[in-house]
């Protein structure tokens, strides 16, 4: 592929010099006999050389570095590399059983199932010595109306600058958080259909359309990523404000740090993620938080045996606010989360498995609410780039069947990679997915 590059790009330096050179050079005037070489000698050397001559030499020695110009500047191209590439998804929906009794069942054709619809740029530029400069701008939109996703920003799914050498890699922008992008690779579902491990995590605690339990991307972030040392990396990062632009004086900017310690070698992977969000916002989410500080802490992995690939993941969630909604827990509350999956590969089918689990754990009695989830999936390989999906998946919140005095009202949800849930506990999905 590099090699087919360069030779389309060397081909305009090629066509000029073997072609469109030699066609000047056969219009241009011929240099005038020199019957006496002593006489033409003596007049350059007094400033006489004939002009004719002299504008001939002019003329080609201009064609000659104009051509010359030509290739460096292709040469200098073959340094830098841009990248368009996107993924889009379609398929259709059935969800039923709304938490909510009054509220009947949905059919809808529905795009980014599996995974957000996306074009974005990408590319690196060598600045030599083994430095080099990369870029990202990533935007997300809906195949089925064709509007921008993420609120309508631009490139509202990534967009940073940043360098790479043997340091490791810096970048700055709006970017994934190593929590996402950690438990999207172990879930077997990566984060898409609804059979997604986050569903469980949509509880209410958000602060500007962010589930702030299970945080996808950041604004205003610097991120860096170790070298690799025998499969063992670290990914750091920190956000002076998570969502939006900068406040006035900071007072009420949502921090972020991230730590995400990663072994991944051979069948192996597993990491450990801290997440931690400092929301300076009055009311986050319906349960109306006062300055939520909420730390997460997640273990997960995956083990590959070729015939089933294992999955596992624990995670904590903790908060810390003035008006903590749950009883007999002070400024505290803890929602701790686990799945178990696999995915079954066979030729180009492979099948995928998973249950899900949450619970609000007071520590004194069982009045937190708990939120099951049992998923099943299969997917299909047409190509390389392009393949058929099918998930189905139930979701059961504990006051679908009454609560005692004081639980927690779960209101999870059966979203996927695109599409939140509203009320629905279950919900069933096919389709189409071509990345490029």
């Amino acid at each position: 592929m590099l090699r087919t590059m360069f030779v389309l790009a060397m081909l305009p330096v090629r066509v000029l010099s073997g072609i469109v050179l030699p066609w000047f050079y056969r219009q241009l005037p011929t240099r005038p006999e020199r019957k006496d070489s002593t006489k033409l000698q003596s007049k350059a050397q007094t400033g006489g050389l004939l002009q004719p001559e002299r504008k001939i030499l002019m003329q080609q020695k201009l064609i000659t570095l104009a051509v010359a110009a030509l290739a460096s500047g292709t040469a200098l191209a073959q340094s830098s590399n841009v990248q368009i590439y996107g993924f889009l998804d379609m398929g259709f929906s059935h969800r039923s059983d709304s938490y909510n009794p009054h509220v009947g069942s949905k059919n809808s054709l529905d795009s980014g199932i599996t995974a957000g619809n996306r074009l974005g740029f990408k590319g690196t530029e060598d600045l030599g010595n083994g430095l080099k400069a990369l870029f990202t701008l990533e935007a997300g939109f809906a195949l089925d109306d064709g509007n921008h996703a993420q609120g309508g920003r631009l490139f509202g799914r990534q967009a940073f600058l940043g360098l790479t050498g043997d340091f490791g890699t810096v970048i700055a922008g709006r970017l994934y958080t190593p929590h996402y992008t950690f438990l999207s690779a172990v879930d077997p579902f990566k984060a898409g259909t609804v059979g997604r491990y986050r569903n469980v995590y949509d509880v209410g605690v958000d602060a500007g359309g962010e589930n702030l339990l299970d945080p996808v991307r950041v604004d205003n972030t610097v991120a860096y990523v170790s070298p690799t040392f025998s499969g063992f990396n670290v990914t750091a990062a920190y956000s002076a404000n998570a969502i939006g632009q900068e406040n006035q004086e900071n007072g009420h900017d949502n921090t972020v740090i991230a730590l995400l310690p990663r072994y991944t070698n051979g069948p192996i992977d597993v990491g450990v993620s801290y997440h931690r969000i400092q929301d300076n916002d009055s009311g986050a989410g319906v349960f109306s938080l006062e300055k939520p500080k909420i730390t997460d802490l997640t273990v997960a992995g995956t083990y590959d045996f070729k015939v089933v690939k294992l999955a596992a993941i624990y995670d904590r969630n903790k908060i810390t606010a003035s008006n903590n909604p749950l009883p007999n827990q002070g400024n505290n509350a803890k929602l701790k989360s686990w799945l178990i999956g696999a995915t079954v590969p066979f030729g180009k089918h492979a099948i995928q498995v998973s249950y899900t689990q949450s619970k609000w754990d007071d520590f004194t009695d069982d009045s937190a609410g708990k939120t099951k989830q049992w998923a099943v999936g299969y997917t299909y390989d047409l190509s390389k780039r392009t393949g058929f999906y099918a998930a189905y998946a139930d979701l059961n919140n504990d006051n679908e069947k009454g609560n005692k005095a004081g639980k927690v009202q779960r209101t999870s949800a059966i979203g996927d990679g695109s599409n939140g849930g509203t009320t629905y506990q279950s919900g069933f999905q096919f389709g189409l997915k071509h990345a490029f």
